[in-house]
């Protein structure tokens, strides 16, 4: 558990029925029970009612369900009412989604986006952290693009917060193990079929568990001056391992990688290595005119520049999961009762 003081504080999670905000609930729900209120926003009122099942207000007071959509300001501006820290981690996320149907993207990602800066600027929320994806570094497809462009409003806010006491920052991380839509469950459902259907035998992945998502967000909550992307060190694994992990006797049929997607997965950029900072167990990608402030931000992280022209990637990553650790990690986190096939 993070030392990190919450009591009688209320937060508000956008998006707080999805794999990440179930359980960022459970955690604060669990660690920081002095809480003032825990605020979940979302427009889906089927799953803010199968949440209030688990983690209902009887049980837990400081629990409250807000139903509305980012993408309306007067709506989320109600929601801020009272609020110390948001978490924004609402978002459409489905790449193949993006490339057919990019406005509505652009609406929720940008837009909605927009509406969270002005409602915190507008009311007396301390402290913003927007969750981010490795798309969102030099991106590829629209998905990537809407995510960059919010990372961008989000850090540039900061300049616009005069005196007032806030502070906006980004967590950046890549596939989350097992979250709806990744490869997992995916291979975990075909491998009845005797084929496991890959893009590229060569695809390579960066694997962060929720808790480890989790820990990144409140890390940033504590510590965040304002303007910084973080972006946690964490394994990788090829795609080949995975399904040798899952389903060792099927057969791979190799189609072709989709539109919008890449071969390797990367979170930061060669161009952002000139503002990041290595601070041990993650990289700091600090705002583009901190040159002047980059000291406060060493001395305040403890960190060091990394080298000029460095770049985070999948494929060139220092820690790598093999076969083994695949399995233990599908069996320890998503089904006790796993066994390759």
């Amino acid at each position: 558990m993070l030392d990190l003081n919450l009591d009688g504080k209320t937060i508000l999670i956008t998006g707080g029925t999805g794999s990440f905000g179930k359980r960022f609930v459970e955690r604060i729900l669990n660690d920081y029970p002095n809480i003032k209120k825990l605020i979940v926003f979302s427009r889906d009122e089927l799953k803010q009612f199968e949440m209030a099942q688990v983690f209902s207000p009887e049980k837990y007071s400081a629990m409250r369900y807000f139903l509305g959509d980012i993408r309306d300001y007067p709506r989320f501006k109600r929601a801020c009412q009272g609020v110390d820290i948001i978490v924004h981690a609402a978002a459409l996320k489905q790449v193949p989604a993006a490339e057919y149907n990019p406005m509505e993207f652009i609406k929720t990602n940008i837009n909605g986006a927009q509406n969270i800066i002005d409602a915190s600027l507008g009311s007396e929320v301390k402290i913003v952290v927007a969750l981010s994806t490795d798309k969102a570094a030099a991106p590829v497809n629209l998905y990537g693009a809407t995510k960059l462009c919010s990372d961008k409003l989000f850090i540039t806010s900061n300049n616009l917060r005069g005196s007032r006491d806030i502070k906006f920052s980004v967590v950046r991380y890549g596939n989350v193990m097992g979250s709806r839509g990744s490869v997992i469950p995916f291979f975990l459902k075909k491998r009845n079929e005797g084929v496991l259907p890959i893009t590229n035998i060569e695809m390579t992945r960066f694997n962060i568990l929720l808790d480890e998502g989790v820990d990144m967000v409140l890390y940033a909550i504590k510590n965040a001056l304002g303007g910084e992307i973080f972006v946690p060190k964490i394994p990788s694994y090829k795609i080949t391992d995975i399904a040798e992990a899952i389903a060792p006797s099927c057969k791979i049929k190799e189609i072709g990688i989709r539109p919008g997607e890449k071969l390797h997965e990367e979170m930061i950029t060669e161009t952002d290595s000139y503002f990041t900072i290595d601070i041990g167990k993650q990289y700091v990608i600090l705002p583009n005119d901190s040159f002047s402030q980059k000291t406060k931000y060493l001395d305040h992280y403890n960190g060091k520049p990394v080298d000029l022209g460095f770049r985070y990637t999948s494929d060139k990553n220092e820690e790598w999961l093999n076969v083994e650790q695949l399995r233990e990690l599908i069996k320890k986190h998503l089904d006790e009762n796993f066994l390759p096939l």
